[in-house]
């Protein structure tokens, strides 16, 4: 990697610093857009006691599912438990701790981040248990909390195409949260279908500009379906 250029040629290069205790703000929703081969390369290297920022914890044996399985993950601040019943059972053993978070206000939490908001206030949450131990402020007779932005030792983001230079586009519903979690990391690193060369995409067309992407590495994706429906004949 030299210069604009992004790109590395392995995981363990688009990987390289992770260590345990880091907090890693992963894209996707659900199994939509989830950098799958740079968490796996995760569960590889074995790093402990993670804190993962990421709307949900995928299913059972893939996805973010799979740093469960051997306890890799300390803390997960995430909107919902989702299809995981390993998710489940670790957070009612007392195993894992989750800080469940609205998901509108988990994306604003990144996007600050990324933009250097170190906090915002949002009426999302009063009233309810999101709100213990916020600070409330009132503005034009409504009440709102204070929330606190996310950034992260690593970001890993999973694009659709990109150029060498590390400009991302993503493919429809597979935006999600990629494009606030490539801003809000320290090292982001970004996982793609196709590399071109600089100048073939159109400029329009760019979701995350190359100012915010560190590491960029083409990958194979299985793209499971969470959930799948038949019609019965």
């Amino acid at each position: 990697m030299a210069g604009f250029d992004k790109v590395v040629n392995s995981y363990e290069e688009a990987m390289a610093g992770l260590e345990s205790g880091m907090t890693v703000i992963a894209g996707g929703f659900g199994l939509c857009g989830i950098p799958e081969n740079l968490i796996a390369q995760i569960k590889q290297m074995q790093v402990k006691d993670l804190t993962i920022v990421s709307n949900n914890c995928g299913v059972d044996g893939f996805g973010l599912g799979i740093l469960l399985e051997d306890q890799q993950i300390r803390k997960m601040v995430s909107s919902y438990v989702g299809e995981n019943a390993l998710f489940e059972k670790q957070l009612l053993d007392g195993e894992l701790e989750v800080e469940l978070t609205p998901q509108g206000t988990l994306a604003e939490k990144m996007r600050a981040g990324g933009a250097g908001i170190p906090a915002f206030y949002t009426a999302t949450g009063f009233g309810t248990p999101v709100a213990e131990g916020k600070e409330v402020r009132e503005f034009n007779g409504r009440s709102y909390i204070l929330e606190e932005s996310i950034t992260g030792d690593f970001a890993i983001v999973k694009g659709w195409k990109a150029d060498r230079y590390g400009n991302v586009i993503y493919r429809h519903t597979a935006q999600n949260f990629n494009p606030m979690a490539a801003t809000a990391g320290k090292i982001t690193v970004v996982e793609v279908e196709e590399i071109v060369e600089p100048g073939e995409l159109d400029p329009t067309q760019i979701h995350t500009p190359g100012i915010y992407v560190d590491r960029l590495i083409v990958g194979s994706f299985e793209k499971r379906i969470e959930q799948r429906t038949v019609r019965k004949a």
